[in-house]
């Protein structure tokens, strides 16, 4: 029976995890966490991409190549800096290269990073008329005097020749988004640190989303993303994993994260307003001293921190538990390494939920019917 305890290499394809979580420096470590990740069972990696040595194409190909099982996507890459021609080229190498293993994760981004850099912000009607072309050049269709949100193209086309089709997910947050996901996406990946009612009603709205389009709300797979940063790591590690990463998110978009947990929007601002916040040198999971992360752990509450697996690896496998009861299909364990994972895949194998994983397929954009 996949799963049980004394089975530690049984593939959990219901768990995912991020590579390369947050700010890194070193982009070869991604090699161990994916040799890790697929020795401890874990079933899928998740890329995001940052512009620095985060690039997700790169990424995606260094796990592809180094494992023969992981499930791999982007999550999140943006459509508004490539061209769809190149955006399809990189799916089409990765389920090549895979073997049908890869997903391709688009998602919106920020738009004060896109107005800087000098690029159009992204809308939902981009995202929906960038999937169709995609979806079309893999189908090895001709695509002719293309003239939509997504831009004027006079000629696309691929000339690959796919084995199978490539599933597409969506990073969401936003009521809006998550609807929209539901509706054209393969799959969703909410965000991290969402109290338990911020997931259901999530989990409603890309459902919603979907029956409004005519499809199958059962066939959207939905990942939350769970911080999971237990006590056997030491605390330098988990305030930066746990309080850094938080208080990144905050000053990135902070409103939004606020509004959909109906968090108080007061406790944002005096967290803005705070000296060692104002004075970061950039995003704080990167920057910050542990003096300053400790700081900056006394301006949140501690409600917005236990949105997260915290505790025993025992603690936090059953937090994770209550992921799939909350709603969702699947689960990315965010904020640590595979390796660091490891005593919590331990715990989980104890208490997964029976038949939790039978519709999980190996590529995380799929579920079984």
């Amino acid at each position: 029976m996949p799963g049980r305890p004394d089975d530690p290499s049984a593939p959990l394809h219901e768990l995912g995890f991020y590579a390369l979580a947050g700010h890194a420096s070193d982009p070869r470590s991604v090699l161990a966490e994916a040799r890790d990740g697929e020795r401890l069972g874990l079933g899928a990696a998740f890329v995001s991409e940052r512009f620095n040595v985060k690039d997700a194409p790169t990424l995606s190909g260094a796990i592809g190549a180094v494992t023969e099982h992981l499930g791999v996507a982007s999550a999140a890459t943006n459509h508004n800096t490539r061209h769809p021609l190149v955006t399809a080229t990189y799916a089409s190498t990765m389920h090549a290269l895979t073997g049908g293993r890869f997903c391709l994760g688009l998602g919106r981004g920020f738009d004060a990073l896109f107005d800087v850099m000098g690029l159009p912000r992204v809308t939902g009607a981009q995202l929906t008329d960038t999937i169709g072309l995609l979806r079309r050049l893999w189908q090895g269709e001709h695509v002719v005097a293309h003239d939509g949100p997504a831009g004027t193209y006079p000629y696309l086309h691929q000339g690959a020749d796919l084995d199978g089709t490539i599933p597409v997910l969506l990073v969401a947050i936003g009521p809006r988004t998550l609807e929209l996901a539901g509706a054209v996406a393969d799959a969703v990946v909410l965000h991290t640190f969402l109290t338990d009612d911020t997931l259901e009603r999530a989990v409603a709205a890309v459902r919603r989303g979907a029956e409004s389009a005519g499809r199958d709300p059962a066939r959207v797979r939905i990942w939350s993303v769970l911080a999971t940063v237990g006590d056997h790591l030491d605390e330098p590690a988990r305030l930066r994993k746990l309080v850094g990463r938080l208080a990144t998110y905050l000053q990135g978009y902070g409103d939004l994260l606020v509004r959909v947990n109906g968090w108080d929007p007061e406790v944002l601002e005096r967290f803005r307003a705070a000296e060692v916040v104002r004075a970061a040198r950039g995003a704080i999971d990167a920057t910050a001293t542990v003096p300053e992360l400790e700081a900056i752990a006394e301006l949140l509450p501690r409600e917005w921190l236990d949105a997260s697996a915290t505790g025993t690896p025992e603690q936090c496998a059953a937090t994770v538990c209550e992921q799939f009861r909350l709603g969702a299909d699947s689960v990315i364990l965010h904020g640590a390494t595979p390796a660091e994972l490891a005593p919590v895949l331990e715990a989980y194998r104890a208490v997964r939920p029976e038949g939790v994983g039978d519709r999980c397929a190996p590529n995380p954009g799929w579920l079984r019917p």
